[in-house]
């Protein structure tokens, strides 16, 4: 298990972070995304999309489960599950063309939905201490 830590001090810095994570990552990337609200984990999903070249505004999609961007060098599926009542609704949606298929898979929340997910992917936890600063952020990146 390989296990990077960065560190933050303000949304520009998460959102350059995950920029470069998008412009490394390849087809068939999962990335799981945790931390509470308010940490930052739609400003890295911004980040990220933009290192995927994708240049139109991108929102966390908390109403509809799963966003589709194509217009980047590989298509990001962003969900976002925090509302997934039953697992079942990730097989209604076919959750498995998505992180079996050609794009980026970015999913928000996914510590709730482990047991679907694949055998391999990457986990990022971003996390808040108060006392390092109001915009400190912890970020962790964890190959699983």
């Amino acid at each position: 298990m390989n296990i990077k830590k960065i560190q933050t001090n303000n949304p520009e810095e998460t959102f350059d972070f995950g920029k470069k994570l998008g412009e490394s990552v390849e087809k068939g990337t999962v990335i799981t995304l945790i931390g509470d609200l308010g940490v930052g984990k739609t400003v890295f999903t911004q980040g990220l999309a933009k290192g995927l070249g994708i240049e139109g505004p991108i929102n966390s999609p908390t109403f509809t489960i799963v966003q589709i961007y194509e217009e980047g060098r590989i298509p990001l599926y962003h969900f976002d599950v925090y509302r997934i009542g039953d697992i079942s609704e990730m097989d209604e949606i076919g959750y498995e063309d998505y992180f079996y298929g050609e794009g980026v898979c970015l999913i928000e929340w996914a510590n709730l939905i482990e047991e679907i997910l694949p055998e391999h992917y990457t986990q990022v936890v971003i996390e808040k201490d108060l006392s390092q600063g109001l915009d400190y952020r912890l970020i962790t990146v964890t190959q699983i």
